[in-house]
């Protein structure tokens, strides 16, 4: 699963109360699922990731646990994401196996920097804007987006209060890709909220803002 990072756009983050509508979001586009409930304990954890597997996998999406490697190892899930506050991504890599995904969350250019040489599959950017996933973590704007461009050696996703009427602007500052939480979630219908972030994706991007 670790090559579908490089073609991968839509990365969609959810907790447990999403999953009953999550085959909408990815029938929508969404190319990567993270499952992220803090609230869970591992148990309940695991059983939602292993709730969500069947869908991700008839549609060929990996599946990532938030924070806890031991449970996505335990269900058989395509990989872990930890923040710089977690588990370590060595540590991480180490429970979930050589061949699993590893992402990492990034909120600064020495984060980007030392995810170069921490072995990681992917980063997330952000945040962008300040959002209530994230509460007390300021935004970062695009000017971190246009530095990952510029400097990150692998895959990274734009995180952080997009929808897809901002995707132009993380777009023009070399993202690739986003990741989101509340456009979809919040979303009456996944499924078009996917449709439209996507076709938002594919468009031609503007000229790339340059790096500070």
């Amino acid at each position: 699963m670790r090559e579908a990072l490089h073609t991968a756009r839509l990365y969609l983050v959810c907790d447990a109360s999403f999953l009953p509508r999550l085959e909408d979001a990815l029938a929508g586009g969404v190319d990567l699922v993270q499952l992220r409930d803090k609230r869970l304990d591992d148990e309940a954890l695991l059983d939602a990731a292993r709730r969500a597997l069947p869908s991700c996998r008839a549609h060929g999406v990996p599946l990532i646990v938030n924070d806890r490697p031991h449970v996505a190892a335990a269900a058989g899930a395509d990989g872990v994401h930890v923040g710089q506050d977690d588990l370590s991504p060595a540590r991480a890599r180490a429970i979930v196996g050589p061949q699993a995904i590893v992402g990492l969350s990034t909120h600064t250019p020495a984060d980007i920097d030392r995810a170069n040489e921490a072995g990681v599959d992917y980063i997330g950017v952000g945040p962008v804007n300040a959002t209530p996933t994230k509460p007390g973590r300021p935004a970062v704007g695009e000017a971190l987006v246009a530095y990952a461009a510029r400097h990150a050696r692998m895959p990274f996703f734009a995180i952080g209060g997009i929808d897809a009427g901002q995707v132009a602007r993380v777009r023009a500052a070399g993202a690739r890709g986003v990741a989101v939480v509340r456009a979809i979630t919040q979303a009456q219908d996944p499924r078009a909220a996917s449709r439209a972030l996507r076709e938002a994706l594919e468009r031609e991007p503007a000229k790339a803002v340059a790096a500070r």
